[in-house]
C-alpha cells in the first residue's frame, strides 16, 4: 500500500527525531512547512519548551512580504529566528529539517540562518 505524501513525511520525520533532540545547550530548530506559510521553533527537549519562533505569519514579516510560500519569505523567516535565537543567547542549534527534503524553501531558510550566525 502506497503512503500518502502528508504520512510519508510523517514517517520521515519520526525516523529523524530518533537521532535528533535538542538541549538546553543546543535546542533543536523545527522546521514546518505548508503551502502558503512557512514557520519554524527553537526547541528544548529536556524541558519541552519553545525558546523562539518565527513564522511568515508573524506581522513585520507579513507587512513587507505578500506571499509567504517562497523561498524569498523563508530567508526572511531565517534570518529572523537567528535574531531572535542569538538574543537568547543561542549560537548553535541542531537543525531538523521535519521530514522535508533540505532544498527550495527548507535550504533558504537554513542558509539565511547560518548567515546571521546561527551554527548548525
Amino acid at each position: 500500500m502506497a503512503l500518502d505524501t502528508k504520512e510519508a513525511r510523517r514517517k520521515r520525520h519520526r525516523r529523524i527525531r530518533k537521532t535528533v533532540s535538542g538541549t538546553q545547550e543546543r535546542p533543536r530548530m523545527s522546521v514546518f512547512r505548508s503551502l502558503n506559510n512557512i514557520s519554524v521553533q527553537v526547541i528544548n527537549d529536556v524541558d519541552g519548551r519553545t525558546l523562539a519562533a518565527a513564522s511568515t505569519m508573524d506581522k513585520d514579516i507579513k507587512e513587507t512580504q505578500k506571499y509567504g510560500g517562497n523561498t524569498k519569505a523563508a530567508g526572511l523567516v531565517g534570518k529572523k529566528i537567528a535574531e531572535k535565537a542569538l538574543e537568547k543567547g543561542i549560537k548553535k542549534v541542531a537543525f531538523d529539517r521535519g521530514g522535508y527534503i533540505y532544498h527550495g524553501r527548507v535550504k533558504a531558510l537554513a542558509e539565511a540562518a547560518r548567515e546571521a550566525g546561527l551554527e548548525f
